[in-house]
């Protein structure tokens, strides 16, 4: 079921008033009314499947916020902190994991489509088609930020700064990521086009026409430097930068599905790469990396959402989908083969799952479980607590070196377009492992 009007998505047709009443006080936390049977003091926790018989996934709701007007479009984590775009001008901070209040970023324009964070840095993109940069300081006393830059920089649009390929996005920047390595930062926007700043001087270095039609996600790949994107054509791309300089191209086109596809998620681990994306038929794709060649071959499909797939997180072995179908879906991949179970289906919402954001939870030094956040377009937002079983909790424990010496095991790529530092980090690599 698509929720379309005149071509637009669901999310396009919302209200883009910025006049919004704060998020309703006081905040509503409550447990979950789904017990599992057998126990007698009522445990508040849900069994997810209900059909397994020794489940490894326990989850439970431990908050939840409602706001009055307009929905809530973007999460990120950083921090300590849960950063919420919306409709408002305003950008929240909410403390993980019970989600008290922080404080707020205001900016000048309002409809956040999508943040980003990296350390204590955060990206937003607003409706004006810029990106603000704002720096966070959060301690005892509360918490403090300020704006340190926006792109496309004045003096950009003041023509004192020659601009590559234009000012600045025409339309609704939907997706931003970070190349970390190299230091550049990716946006989409809906007028079909990637820029690509470098983030050391704010400035635009590369900006070309990726999609057919709008552009809805972006990841980069931050062991090679390669750039997925997914567009409402039905088409993922792949692109790399041209070694020696700072144009991209195109290195290979996915279109598996025959509708939208409105979200992807990379999971790197052990020397595999496997990319997932979400696509409006309620189906998610996923490809896995040829060591040798490099190529991304379609490995099968994850089937269960009945409606729309909206959004993606993927961590280690789990992947995490939220969809029109109002449900929050958990997935595990199996090792050594491309089989994935469903572990949970979590009824989150009376809407919509619009975007989801994913932090591990510790306690001291050891592995837990999951803090999965997620907003709806019911206007909601709520904090969930992923619970999963020692036997589980293995496979996310293991820290030692293999892993970083796996990364420079994989055979070279047969392709003349390579990221400089992928390429610096390979030539390194004999070094260090022998170092």
């Amino acid at each position: 079921m698509q929720n379309h009007n005149n071509g637009k998505p669901l999310s396009a047709l919302l209200s883009e008033n910025d006049q919004k009443p704060p998020y309703s006080s006081p905040r509503i936390s409550f447990k979950s009314k789904s017990y599992n049977s057998g126990d007698e003091f009522g445990s508040p926790w849900n069994v997810a499947p209900s059909s397994t018989p020794s489940p490894s996934i326990l989850y439970h709701c431990i908050s939840a916020l409602y706001r009055q007007e307009g929905t809530i479009f973007a999460l990120a984590i950083a921090k300590g902190l849960v950063f919420t775009g919306s409709e408002s001008c305003r950008i929240r901070a909410w403390r993980q994991p019970d989600c008290s209040e922080r404080g707020f970023f205001l900016a000048s324009c309002g409809n956040v489509r999508a943040i980003l964070a990296h350390g204590n840095t955060i990206y937003t993109s607003h409706k004006d088609c810029k990106v603000r940069i704002w720096r966070i300081v959060s301690g005892p006393d509360g918490f403090k930020g300020k704006k340190v830059g926006v792109l496309p920089k004045p003096q950009q649009i003041l023509g004192v700064i020659p601009v590559k390929s234009g000012l600045k996005h025409k339309d609704c920047i939907s997706c931003m990521a970070m190349n970390l390595t190299e230091g550049l930062l990716y946006t989409g926007s809906w007028d079909r086009t990637i820029k690509v700043w470098r983030m050391s001087d704010d400035l635009c270095v590369d900006s070309f026409t990726a999609h057919e039609e709008q552009i809805n996600a972006v990841v980069v790949n931050q062991n090679d430097g390669s750039v997925f994107s997914c567009s409402s054509d039905g088409t993922v791309k792949i692109w790399r930068r041209v070694y020696g300089q700072s144009t991209h191209a195109l290195t290979m086109t996915l279109k598996f599905q025959f509708s939208p596809v409105n979200a992807l998620a990379l999971s790197c681990s052990s020397g595999s790469s496997l990319l997932y994306s979400g696509s409006s038929d309620g189906i998610i794709n996923f490809w896995e990396k040829e060591k040798i060649s490099g190529r991304y071959n379609h490995g099968g499909f994850l089937q269960g959402h009945r409606f729309s797939v909206l959004c993606l997180v993927a961590i280690d072995k789990l992947i995490f989908s939220g969809s029109e179908d109002t449900t929050i879906r958990v997935w595990r991949k199996e090792e050594g083969s491309g089989f994935h179970e469903c572990l949970a289906v979590i009824d989150a919402h009376r809407g919509p799952v619009k975007s989801l954001a994913v932090a591990l939870e510790m306690e001291r030094v050891t592995f837990v479980g999951f803090l999965v956040y997620s907003a709806g377009l019911d206007q909601a937002f709520k904090a969930w607590r992923i619970k999963v079983s020692p036997e589980e909790r293995m496979g996310f424990d293991s820290s030692d070196a293999k892993t970083k010496v796996a990364e420079y095991e994989c055979e070279y790529e047969m392709s003349p377009v390579l990221s400089p530092a992928w390429v610096e980090k390979k030539l390194q690599g004999t070094q260090f492992l022998f170092d």
